[in-house]
């Protein structure tokens, strides 16, 4: 099986290639990708979140057969060249918004989805896009650089794939 992963077509490995195995662990142990982060395994963190075809996505419970055909972009696929790191990268640095670390891939693609449908948010729409959990804390440093990011220019266009 074939990933179209940050914009190249990846061939899996055959360990990680069974369509029922979890992305998150295609993506981690086949393809040793480790910036997406394992946190609950049922949805609930957020610190597995990709893109898929734009949209944020828990890759802990989404089946590598729910991906075929799909582009799949991942925290080391959202810098992109030659414009360099994504405004909410530059934010999240500016803003010192990790603690841990740990949960923030997540928050990351969280929050470059979210701008990419939304190019100026409001607290409502923060709140109901980054569902995901940090144990450290850092919902307000959050909720800064996502404004700071909206304010520094538009974001890439989420990809909408034509209805079937």
């Amino acid at each position: 099986m074939d990933l179209k992963l940050n914009g190249r077509l990846q061939p899996l490995p055959e360990h990680a290639s069974d369509p029922a195995m979890p992305l998150l662990w295609a993506l981690r142990d086949g393809l040793h990708l480790t910036g997406t982060k394992f946190g609950c395994g049922i949805g609930a963190c957020g610190a597995c979140t990709v893109h898929l075809d734009g949209q944020a996505t828990r890759s802990c419970v989404t089946p590598l057969s729910a991906v075929a055909g799909k582009d799949v972009r991942t925290i080391e696929g959202l810098a992109q060249e030659p414009q360099g790191p994504h405004a909410v990268q530059l934010a999240w640095i500016a803003g010192q918004v990790p603690q841990c670390g740990y949960c923030q891939s997540g928050m990351l693609m969280a929050a470059a989805a979210l701008l990419a449908a939304k190019p100026r948010p409001t607290d409502a729409d923060i709140d109901a896009a980054i569902t995901n959990l940090c144990r450290c804390g850092t919902y307000p440093r959050v909720r800064a650089a996502i404004k700071a990011a909206a304010e520094s220019g538009p974001m890439p266009a989420v990809k909408k794939k034509a209805a079937a």
